[in-house]
């Protein structure tokens, strides 16, 4: 009782902050934790008539039905790869990056360098898409223009099932290097200025002091950062893939969000494509748990 007391005096101290809680608080409750009672559909055979609550119970059909799918691992595999490919090749960009800026003497030539780079962030995709596809056209556009100059036939890009991940991936990280690396940039701030002088009356080069005291002063923000895009490997945009998307290039492009989108909301089957998602959830979280626990096992920094 007395404990209690306690709390609610501090509570009734403090009330300031548990209003900025609140409003954050609720946004998870409403647009988060309520939409998760829709998950049973997946369990059910969804009748719109009937609604989620008179609907019947299937048990797993939908989930054995997607698994049984000759498509499923083909799309299952789509998925995993492009998402592992663009982590792979975008992470390191950004540490590269920012480590460069951070050892540019010129404030002007780094900060012009941060805003070239920032700008392609702002870029919506739905631009950035017609944009690829204006470049990689075979009549008129610049690449095939380019290849055209060495007596090469043109490319039909977008129609490529091998080049589909590729112009995904490095597309990705013109647009998304030069914002990523702003975190990587604040957290080289907080190292301390005192290991770089001491580095430099023991005559360190600039590649000894990126080994020994940039990297490791930034390896709690790059094990934090791992660990958050390893938790969405099983969610990469569904934008971008699908408007890149086109019957020639399926075999490459379908990955499970657009699939969900061509069943679900195309096909009307919401059953199925809420099955899917709630699987493709499942993976996330266990990837993400997966690599905290390998982190924290390490020595590292974990999320918790």
């Amino acid at each position: 009782m007395t404990d209690l007391r306690i709390a609610g005096r501090k509570a009734k101290k403090h009330w300031q902050f548990y209003v900025i809680i609140l409003l954050p608080l609720l946004y998870l409750i409403i647009f988060k934790y309520i939409p998760m009672f829709g998950l049973q559909i997946g369990f059910k055979q969804y009748r719109v008539s009937k609604g989620i609550w008179g609907s019947e119970w299937v048990g797993l059909k939908n989930f054995i039905r997607f698994f049984s799918s000759p498509s499923s691992m083909q799309i299952i595999w789509n998925t995993i790869s492009l998402s592992l490919y663009s982590i792979l090749i975008s992470f390191p960009f950004a540490i590269i990056l920012a480590v460069a800026l951070n050892e540019a003497a010129s404030k002007r030539y780094k900060k012009f360098t941060q805003m070239i780079t920032y700008m392609p962030y702002f870029i919506s995709t739905v631009v950035l898409v017609s944009m690829i596809i204006q470049f990689t056209d075979t009549r008129m556009g610049l690449v095939n223009h380019f290849i055209g100059l060495f007596g090469m036939k043109p490319v039909n890009f977008m129609a490529k099932p091998d080049l589909f991940r590729h112009i995904y991936v490095w597309t990705n990280v013109w647009q998304t290097t030069g914002y990523n690396a702003i975190i990587y940039l604040a957290a080289l701030t907080t190292i301390d200025p005192q290991l770089y002088e001491a580095a430099k009356v023991d005559g360190c080069s600039r590649v000894q002091k990126i080994l020994h005291i940039d990297l490791p002063g930034i390896q709690s923000t790059v094990i934090i950062l791992l660990i958050l895009n390893m938790g969405y490997v099983m969610s990469i945009g569904f934008e971008k893939a699908y408007l890149m998307q086109n019957g020639l290039n399926l075999q490459t492009s379908e990955i499970i969000s657009t699939y969900i989108y061509r069943i679900g909301l195309i096909n009307s089957d919401f059953s199925f494509s809420t099955a899917v998602g709630f699987f493709n959830s499942i993976i996330n979280l266990v990837l993400l748990l997966t690599v905290n626990k390998l982190a924290r096992k390490t020595g590292e920094t974990g999320l918790w």
